[in-house]
């Protein structure tokens, strides 16, 4: 990625596009890009919003296509309201939900997640780190942890079958200090749904939309 001043770091969204299945044994390729560097005026001072581009390929041509959006903050202030991680607040999530489940979070769930991600990210997995450089009050959930869980709950209820796209956008973070939960309903062509995480504090997290083919 290009590199910035700014030294916060978050997961902002991500589009996917399923376009056939990766095969168990195949040889895979993955091919990068930046596609836009956008600096924006943020409610918190000034945002650096990267998009990459990715392409997941096999010998039988392209399977995956991805577009992750990396936003790139400055520290706040010490007395700022969002000093310790309460920058994503954007009011109660929705409550007329279809399913629901909860999530316990840990530090060797979130550990776990960064290696098999390759994600190196000390806001994951170091707390000391976390809390007192960063001023957070806990780990951080990956954000594609998070919605990750809310894709298996949604997969759940359409079985047999096929997710098509998927695309979310985070909104607030999540912290492993306390479970929090995803959420979804169906949307009214059959073939689609919305779904969301909920903060403890019952605020809106992630919010996505899955398309099944």
């Amino acid at each position: 990625l290009p590199p910035t001043p700014l030294p916060r770091r978050m997961f902002g969204g991500c589009r996917t596009t399923y376009r056939q299945d990766v095969l168990i044994g195949e040889e895979i390729v993955r091919k990068a890009r930046i596609k836009d560097v956008a600096v924006k005026d943020g409610r918190t001072g000034i945002l650096v919003i990267v998009t990459v581009a990715y392409g997941i390929e096999s010998p039988r041509g392209l399977c995956i296509e991805e577009e992750h959006d990396i936003v790139y903050r400055d520290n706040p202030p010490a007395d700022a309201a969002d000093s310790r991680g309460n920058s994503g607040r954007t009011g109660n999530a929705p409550t007329d939900h279809a399913f629901i489940r909860e999530i316990v979070p840990d530090p060797v769930m979130l550990f776990r997640y960064s290696a098999v991600t390759f994600n190196g990210h000390r806001i994951h997995y170091d707390r000391k780190y976390v809390t007192e450089v960063e001023g957070y009050p806990g780990l951080i959930v990956h954000g594609p942890l998070t919605t990750t869980h809310m894709l298996e709950l949604g997969m759940a209820e359409m079985p047999g079958r096929r997710v098509a796209r998927y695309d979310f956008q985070a909104r607030a973070p999540l912290f492993d200090v306390a479970p929090f939960h995803v959420a979804g309903k169906p949307g009214d062509d059959g073939n689609s749904q919305t779904l969301w995480s909920v903060t403890p504090e019952g605020n809106l997290g992630t919010i996505a939309t899955a398309i099944y083919e």
